[in-house]
């Protein structure tokens, strides 16, 4: 696995560990070396570091590896932070769910991806389905851009570091910041995203945002499925239903929306 140059190689050495193990649960010393390209010699030392922290821990029995309580730690005060955006918007999703018979997501900004924090899987015959937790590029994806588009003027250029382009994942994907700047405009005017087959070939999707008590975008809600069947004439409709719904997410999390 390589390192970026304006990463920090020992740290992405570390972090290369414990996504394997994440993956696959407890492995030894020469398994971990196999999958992350290291020498069994580095490895060792980045465990013994590793296992300090709490991070990672041997097992008595086989000697082998697994993650460590640190981890499990970290994890559920992630969880607690996300877990009354969850509670507060699942009723709200399996109600669009209901109305549309498509699928609902409920999705947060990550960096530069967006990651799955909810689902209500829809019920038609071909349907969309991400799992819970995975990620995807935040300029690909209806939410990420309804994120974005409401976040501080200067967080995309901040974000994407100057970058010249971004990456294409479909002949729509958009590849610039002036282009996500455009789309930022027009997400406002009307007050909601689309993902027009930039994600995936085939795939649509409509989001819009949710707010917190600072007014902050912390999250959004959308609804994907084969793009032939939601995007059309119809789909300020069904933006105008969703946006309804986040409305009152974003209240039950504090947002007092300006006075017109």
């Amino acid at each position: 696995m390589a390192a970026r140059r304006d990463s920090v190689q020992s740290v992405e050495r570390a972090l290369d560990l414990l996504e394997v193990l994440a993956a696959d649960g407890e492995l030894g010393v020469t398994d971990l070396a196999a999958a992350t390209g290291l020498v069994p010699s580095t490895v060792h030392r980045l465990l013994a570091t590793l296992g300090k922290r709490a991070w990672v821990t041997q097992s008595a029995d086989s000697s082998r590896y697994r993650l460590g309580y640190k981890v499990v730690e970290l994890a559920s005060r992630v969880g607690h932070n996300g877990l009354r955006l969850r509670d507060i918007a699942h009723p709200h999703l399996e109600r669009v769910q209901q109305a549309t018979g498509e699928t609902v997501n409920l999705v947060v900004l990550d960096g530069e991806r967006v990651v799955y924090l909810d689902q209500v899987e829809g019920t038609r015959s071909v349907r969309m389905f991400t799992t819970l937790g995975a990620a995807a590029l935040a300029h690909s994806t209806a939410a990420g851009k309804a994120i974005m588009a409401y976040g501080p003027e200067d967080a995309v250029e901040t974000l994407y570091d100057g970058r010249e382009s971004l990456e294409r994942l479909t002949a729509r994907t958009l590849t610039t910041v002036a282009e996500l700047k455009k789309d930022f405009k027009r997400i406002r005017d009307r007050g909601y995203a689309t993902d027009n087959e930039e994600h995936e070939e085939g795939v649509g999707c409509v989001a819009v945002p949710v707010f917190d008590g600072d007014g902050k975008p912390r999250g959004a809600i959308s609804v994907s499925a084969p793009a032939a069947r939601i995007l059309h004439s119809d789909t300020g409709e069904l933006a105008s239903g969703l946006l309804e719904h986040a409305a009152e997410i974003s209240a039950a999390l504090g947002h007092e929306p300006e006075a017109e």
